[in-house]
């Protein structure tokens, strides 16, 4: 009867010590798209993306990170939170913080983005505009509307007389 107790009690700290790494494991929730998939259309969804297969498309994860990985490729106009690329991408890059790309990576295609990373033997080929951090919406929205209150008729003849120009 004391063997079985023992095994209990030792069962019941490796139970604990297990539960840790799965909370650990849960809270980055990741969908994947095999080497083996290809999609051709729309890609979108609500969590993070790692793609090591074929798109051709559209990919739109605004909220999350797109990664595209060493045997990914990705010939689609791809908008997301973070995008990380060490694999290969033909398309545009449309992201709300930050583009990563690897040493392995390959990007053809304009990217407009507020922080960019392009580590040495990467390839990038096209246009880059970083945006400036203030264009939050609570900003811009407050100083377009000062804008507006101030002198609506000012601020629109000029964009008119330059258009006219």
């Amino acid at each position: 009867m004391l063997q079985p107790s023992d095994s209990q009690k030792s069962q019941s700290p490796s139970n604990q010590n297990f539960s840790p790494s799965k909370t650990v494991s849960v809270p980055v929730e990741q969908a994947t798209i095999g080497r083996s998939v290809v999609i051709k259309g729309e890609v979108s969804g609500t969590e993070s993306l790692y793609i090591d297969g074929r798109i051709e498309g559209t990919v739109n994860f605004a909220e999350h990170r797109v990664t595209i990985g060493r045997n990914g490729s990705v010939a689609a106009n791809i908008s997301a939170r973070e995008v990380v690329i060490l694999g290969k991408v033909q398309g545009n890059i449309q992201c709300s913080d930050r583009l990563d790309i690897r040493s392995e990576g390959a990007l053809t295609g304009d990217v407009v983005t507020q922080r960019i990373s392009v580590e040495d033997g990467a390839i990038l080929k096209g246009s880059v505009q970083v945006r400036a951090v203030e264009h939050k919406h609570d900003k811009s929205q407050a100083q377009k509307q000062t804008q507006a209150e101030s002198k609506p008729a000012a601020t629109e003849q000029p964009r008119a007389a330059v258009a006219g120009a």
